[in-house]
């Protein structure tokens, strides 16, 4: 009769007990250690691809800029004329950035990103060609 009482009462048991929560929630911390510097590094490379982008929109822009004006004899033009003259809606997060069209080779732009790195005579085949790791905008240059 004993047994019958004592196979009845834990065969009832349901619920789990403290060490089965702390285990579940230790493995739940290691999971979270684990994905949130993985999304953090999403994160900060989609900024990166973002300017990379801005500074793509800005040299596309600068180039109809250059069509519409034949006459423009500086073969340069900053990024607040653009904004200004409507050729952009934004410079995006593209803090300081001009745009040269030299007669010999192709247009290029030079800007500085969010990191403080400035970008120098870059074309958009390199624009193209541009990496992010780490947040960190890697641009090739023109052999």
């Amino acid at each position: 009769m004993f047994n019958n009482l004592l196979k009845k009462r834990l065969g009832n048991e349901k619920g789990l007990t403290l060490i089965e929560l702390l285990a579940v929630i230790v493995i739940l911390a290691i999971i979270a250690a684990i994905a949130i510097p993985a999304i953090g590094s999403i994160i900060d490379n989609s900024r990166g691809k973002a300017q990379v982008a801005d500074a793509i929109n800005i040299l596309d822009a600068a180039n109809l800029y250059f069509t519409d004006n034949p006459n423009d004899t500086d073969n340069t033009v900053k990024g607040t004329e653009l904004l200004s003259a409507g050729y952009v809606e934004t410079l995006g997060k593209i803090d300081t950035v001009t745009v040269i069209k030299p007669k010999d080779a192709p247009i290029n732009i030079t800007f500085k990103d969010t990191n403080g790195t400035t970008h120098k005579n870059k074309t958009l085949d390199n624009l193209s060609d541009a990496t992010v790791k780490k947040g960190v905008i890697s641009i090739p240059t023109t052999p």
